[in-house]
This record gives structure tokens, C-alpha cells and sequence, in this order.
């Protein structure tokens, strides 16, 4: 498209941090480009040879052995009329190969954090703390809130400060999540540790009886690959191959738990799921061709339970499925790794997600084989329970009530050596788009990489309207703030910013291959009044 605004961000508008003693200040320019100096000498971004050539198959053993690590639940206190949170980056070590720790961060925890539930319509308040000796921020990734408590690279909190961000919770029931998006550094530091679920409820979703009763009906599952060299260390791959395909790993996490297995007690199970990988992709399935009930994507429930056999993420993608554990027998849930080089590769897209079972790519793994993600032991005693045949009325997205209709076109150039949207690498002072609020607006995201790539947009849930052209597949019918594009391909999205407006301070676009948002396949934009 070659279109690049030189709308400059105003330096005026940089964001507020509250020290230890209580004092508000701004940190301007020179102070963000500072910090995030220092944050380059945080966690290690350790070189690999190895990690030149195709990953190495997934490693695990033939059974679950470990409990499933069920993130610590945390809903805040009310105070004045807002549910606050009180929340500390800290650095810490995990041990992802026992007896061997590595360095690590998480939020009041070594790595990871606990998950924060909150209900629509309330206000919710931040008080969070940097203890890390970098600089940090924390992205509350699908909600619609200020740009300026949206925790993205202009919200940086530097060593020792604090950031205390509040909003309305507008979205629907659902699981979200928040995690790092710090200017060049997400990638290395969600891969650390920087990251954890959110869980939104309200009435709506609470009348329909679902599974929802946190850490046993009701579980999430963060599931990442990590890389484990030799000796048992956690390393953050830097090559070429980890820059232009982004950071994949040789093992499994699921909630930091390898080999992971959980004692369900109920005769339905509600999984969570979220792509919490930096880049690899995964298509989930049960062991045997079982089916699973899809009932929720990004934003919330779907119309309708969609019985589903097999079901691919793409990083920062979420899924909720509804497991039939009434006959009493174990379940396995598995995955493969498509390959999202699929412009190289011959790939065939998503066509066929939400069907049947899809055929595997191999990811550089060399039998492109199935790798297990969390082995499910029912009890003896457990009832199956039905489904209500509807969930929640969504409508058909209406495509003439958009007043205009922007592109963007993804690429990475050469080898990916100039990732970019519209020709244009993510630049923290310019604004790339200006966005009327209350408007409904077509998107247009077009690839013309040789790589899947999933599009994110801060400040909305949108309706995925055609792919291709032709109608989307289940998973995509909901509500969404993260979209596939395969190669050759594109998609449109209704999009529309209902409030929140500022002039100055922007929201971001991006690829959520995190290696790729930190290389510049990220854009941004402002909400503004008429």
C-alpha cells in the first residue's frame, strides 16, 4: 500500500507512574527509550546454533506424571466502588527440568501469575509494582478500555515504580489475559514468565449452568512450548530462524506443568484454552478422534455448542470446550504443530477447522507427530450433564453498516528481514491510523508473506465477516481480537471503537508472533471524536 502518517505521538501524553512514596510523575521520551535500554540486559536472550536448523521433536514422556498447576485465583478487594489488585513483577527460577533452575519472572509468582477474576460492568483498579531490574509493561489483551491503561509499549513501568491503571470491564464473559508488550521485548519476556489468564463473568453466561467452578469444572490451560538446551536450562533462542519463523520450543508447558495430568471430579469439564506460545500453532484434539463441544472463542460464547473434532490456535487465540467425562474412561488431549509456512509448504489454510480432523503439518519436527497436552483421569462416580442448545444470541455480522474500509497488507521481506504492515515498520512516534469512535469500519488484512500470521487489534472485539470470501468456520463466528491470516490470503473483520477516545495516545495493531511484533509488524492507531 506504501500509506505511512507522520502524525507524531505527543510527547505530552506519556504515561503516569506513581513511585513507592506515593508520588505521580511523567516519563517522557528520553525516559522510555531509557528504560527500555535496561530492559535489553534483563532476562538473558541466549544465542543457539541449534536452533538454526528445524526444531527437534517435541519431547515428553508416554504418560501424565505431574498435577496440573491450576494458577492461583485472585478477585481483588473492593474498595471505594472498584475491585483492586494489587499485583508485583518479580523475577524468580523454575525448575522446567527438575533439579536444574532457571531464570525466570511472573507476576507475585517465579513464573506466570495468578488468574484475575472480575465481573462485567464493574471498574477494576491496578496497583502493580516493578520489582524486575528492567523496565516492564502489562497489556490486559482483549478489552476495550483508555489507551492509556491499555498496557501497551507506552505504558512502561520502570524498575521500582508502580502503574496504576483503571477501566470499566465492558467485555462479555469469557477468558482473557495480560501479559508483557514491552517495545521490542515482548517476546523475551511472556516467554520468562510474563503472562497469566483473566477470567471476566456476568449473569448472562452464569443463568446458562456452564461448568463453572474455578480449578475444578472450570480450568484453564496456558500451554507453551519452551526451549530446553541439553544441561536443563530455559534458553530464548536468537537466530535467524527464531527472528524470521519466531521462538519455538521442544517441550511443553501447560501452566508451567510438563507431563501434565488432572484428577477430574465432575462429569463435565471445561477447558480454557490459550495460546500462550510466542509463535508455534497448535491443533488440538482428543486422543482417538473424540469429539469436544466448542462453546467459546476470544470474546465470549458462540450461538451455540459446535461439536468439534479437531481445533487450531494460533498464539494469543482462545478456545473454551466442554468434555464428556460421564462414561469414566481417561482422556488424552493432544495436538500437533500445523506448519504456518504454508506459502512455501502448500498448505491448505483453515478450511477445514471446526470439521473433522485436519491433516498435520510438522512444524521442522521430524515425524510430525502428536505431542500430548494434559492427560484427564474422571472419577468413578462422575454424571453427564447436557449442554443448553443455545448459548448466546450473537447476531449476523452486517457488513453495510461500515461507513469505509481500511487495508492492511502483512509482510516480512527478504528472509524476514523487514517485517512491516503497509509497507511500514512499527515506529513509537508515528500514528499510522486515525479511527473515528462509534463507527463501524471494515478491516481488510491481507498476507502477502509466505507465513501465517495472527492479527491482533487492541481495543476491541470484532466479527470475523468472510475469509477469502466465503463464510467463516465455527471458532470464528463469535466475538475475536486476534485473527489468523494465512499466506495468499485475506480476511475481513467488522470492527467498530464504541468510546475511550483520545488525540495523542495510541492503541497498537499487530502480529501476535511475538519475535515478529518485536522486529515491527505492529502499527498504531487513535480512537478520535468525529
Amino acid at each position: 500500500m506504501g500509506r505511512r502518517r507522520t502524525n507524531p505521538v505527543s510527547p505530552s501524553r506519556s504515561n503516569a507512574i506513581m513511585n513507592r512514596k506515593g508520588q505521580v510523575f511523567p516519563i517522557e521520551r528520553r525516559a522510555l527509550l531509557k528504560h527500555a535500554g535496561l530492559a535489553a540486559a534483563g532476562f538473558a536472550v541466549m544465542p543457539l546454533a541449534a536452533c538454526e536448523a528445524p526444531n527437534k521433536l517435541l519431547q515428553g514422556s508416554t504418560g501424565g506424571s505431574n498435577p496440573l498447576a491450576i494458577p492461583p485465583l485472585q478477585v481483588g478487594r473492593i474498595e471505594q466502588g472498584e475491585r483492586v489488585f494489587r499485583l508485583s513483577l518479580t523475577s524468580g527460577q523454575k525448575e522446567f527440568v527438575a533439579g536444574v533452575a532457571s531464570p525466570t519472572i511472573g507476576i507475585d509468582a517465579p513464573y506466570l501469575g495468578p488468574t484475575l477474576e472480575m465481573r462485567r460492568g464493574e471498574r477494576v483498579r491496578f496497583h502493580i509494582d516493578n520489582n524486575l531490574a528492567e523496565g516492564a509493561t502489562v497489556h490486559w489483551h482483549g478489552f476495550e478500555l483508555p489507551a492509556s491503561a491499555d498496557g501497551g509499549p507506552h505504558q512502561l513501568i520502570c524498575p521500582g515504580e508502580r502503574w496504576s491503571p483503571s477501566f470499566e470491564v465492558r467485555q462479555r464473559a469469557s477468558l482473557y489475559w495480560y501479559h508483557s508488550h514491552l517495545h521490542r521485548r515482548a517476546g523475551s519476556q511472556v516467554y520468562a514468565g510474563l503472562a497469566a489468564p483473566i477470567y471476566v463473568r456476568d449473569d448472562q453466561e452464569e443463568r446458562l449452568g456452564l461448568p463453572s467452578e474455578y480449578g475444578i469444572d472450570d480450568i484453564p490451560l496456558i500451554v507453551q512450548d519452551r526451549m530446553i538446551d541439553g544441561s536443563g536450562q530455559l534458553i530464548y533462542p536468537s537466530g535467524m530462524q527464531a527472528r524470521m519463523m519466531g521462538v519455538r520450543g521442544n517441550r511443553i508447558y501447560v501452566n508451567g506443568t510438563e507431563d501434565a495430568v488432572f484428577d477430574a471430579a465432575t462429569g463435565q469439564l471445561r477447558l480454557r484454552l490459550l495460546n500462550g506460545s510466542n509463535a508455534r500453532f497448535y491443533d488440538f484434539s482428543l486422543e482417538g478422534g473424540a469429539p469436544m463441544q466448542l462453546i467459546a472463542s476470544d470474546g465470549g460464547l458462540l450461538d451455540r455448542p459446535h461439536p468439534v473434532r479437531s481445533l487450531r490456535l494460533a498464539p494469543g487465540e482462545r478456545a473454551q470446550i466442554i468434555l464428556d467425562l460421564a462414561e469414566g474412561r481417561p482422556l488424552r488431549l493432544v495436538a500437533s504443530s500445523p506448519d504456518n509456512m504454508m506459502g512455501m509448504m502448500g498448505g491448505q489454510g483453515r478450511g477445514m477447522m471446526g470439521g473433522g480432523m485436519m491433516g498435520r503439518g510438522n512444524d521442522g519436527d521430524p515425524s510430525g507427530g502428536v505431542f500430548r497436552i494434559l492427560d484427564i483421569r474422571p472419577a468413578d462416580t462422575a454424571r453427564s450433564v447436557r449442554l443448553p442448545a443455545e448459548l448466546a444470541p450473537l447476531g449476523v455480522p452486517d457488513p453495510s453498516l461500515a461507513v469505509r474500509t481500511r487495508r492492511f497488507v502483512i509482510d516480512m521481506g527478504m528472509m524476514g528481514g523487514g517485517m512491516s504492515i503497509n509497507d511500514a515498520a512499527m515506529d513509537m512516534d508515528v500514528i499510522n491510523e486515525r479511527v473515528p469512535v462509534g463507527q463501524w469500519e471494515i478491516w481488510e488484512i491481507a498476507n502477502a508473506s509466505m507465513m501465517a500470521h495472527p492479527f491482533h487489534i487492541h481495543n476491541t472485539q470484532f466479527r470475523v465477516i468472510e475469509r477469502n470470501g466465503r463464510a467463516p468456520p465455527p471458532l470464528e463466528t463469535g466475538y475475536k481480537d486476534t485473527v489468523v491470516v494465512n499466506p495468499r490470503e485475506q480476511v475481513r473483520v467488522l470492527v467498530r471503537f464504541e468510546e475511550n477516545t483520545d488525540p495523542d495516545l495510541p492503541y497498537m495493531y499487530h502480529c501476535h508472533i511475538l519475535e515478529h511484533e518485536d522486529a515491527g509488524m505492529m502499527g498504531q492507531f487513535v480512537v478520535m471524536n468525529s
